[in-house]
């Protein structure tokens, strides 16, 4: 009974060392529990982000050890990136954005046109009075597919009264990075310099990749099974981040 016991213990420590190692350099599952992202990423979607992707730093690992000051097999990031970032201000809450400006970028808001380095990004306009929630409340928005200088294209969101109009310039600096929510007016994001503002190449955690599950809390409880065909997003499994 006791060897039992004691195989049964090293088997549970086996395997969470093999989870923290694989949670640490590969793969690490998140929740959404906001709509900063709409409409590309819904709350309720699980999604796995790649920790490789830019290189490994404190913030790879569970708890942030101190172990190395800075990252190790760097890569740089690219724009439009989905990226998983630790906060500047606490450096331990995980927010997910998109990257917007690399170093030494200058960007800002115009008339509700987004400039990065004066020159105003493309966009086209594919849908109108498009609903997309923010906490509790209802938006009624403009969704635009916008291009940045490198290809990237992705879908964003403009609220159709009261959007934030203009903005202060933002020059990111040296070995920092800029991002905002796809959501545009209702996300916290490197706008607000005193919650989130320049991210830190160091916090970086990982890019996001594929959402490998998805469920509607406001149509029921994922726990009663019998209701899994009207709460689970079927068309959102396994589909990858753009």
């Amino acid at each position: 009974m006791k060897n039992k016991i004691i195989d049964n213990i090293k088997t549970l420590f086996y395997a969470l060392i093999i989870a923290i190692f694989i949670r640490s350099f590969f793969f690490q599952p998140f929740y959404i529990p906001s709509s900063s992202m709409e409409p590309n990423l819904l709350i309720g979607d699980r999604l796995f982000v790649s920790k490789y992707s830019y290189g490994f730093s404190r913030h790879s690992f569970p708890f942030s050890p101190k172990i190395f000051p800075d990252r190790i097999l760097e890569k740089f990031p690219k724009r439009g990136d989905v990226i998983v970032f630790k906060t500047p201000v606490d450096n331990r809450t995980d927010y997910i954005k998109r990257l917007i400006g690399l170093p030494g970028d200058k960007i800002q808001i115009i008339n509700k046109d987004l400039y990065l380095n004066d020159i105003k990004i493309k966009r086209r306009k594919v849908e109108t009075s498009l609903n997309i929630t923010c906490g509790d409340n209802i938006l009624q928005t403009d969704m635009y597919e916008e291009t940045l200088p490198n290809g990237k294209k992705y879908l964003a969101v403009y609220r159709k009264e009261g959007t934030m109009i203009n903005t202060d310039v933002f020059i990111v600096p040296k070995e920092n990075y800029f991002f905002l929510g796809d959501n545009r007016d209702c996300s916290n994001d490197s706008r607000f310099l005193s919650t989130v503002g320049y991210v830190n190449f160091n916090n970086l955690v990982g890019k996001a990749r594929i959402i490998f599950f998805s469920n509607d809390k406001k149509k029921g409880s994922f726990l009663k099974f019998w209701n899994w065909n009207q709460v689970v997003r079927k068309d959102r499994l396994f589909k990858k981040i753009q």
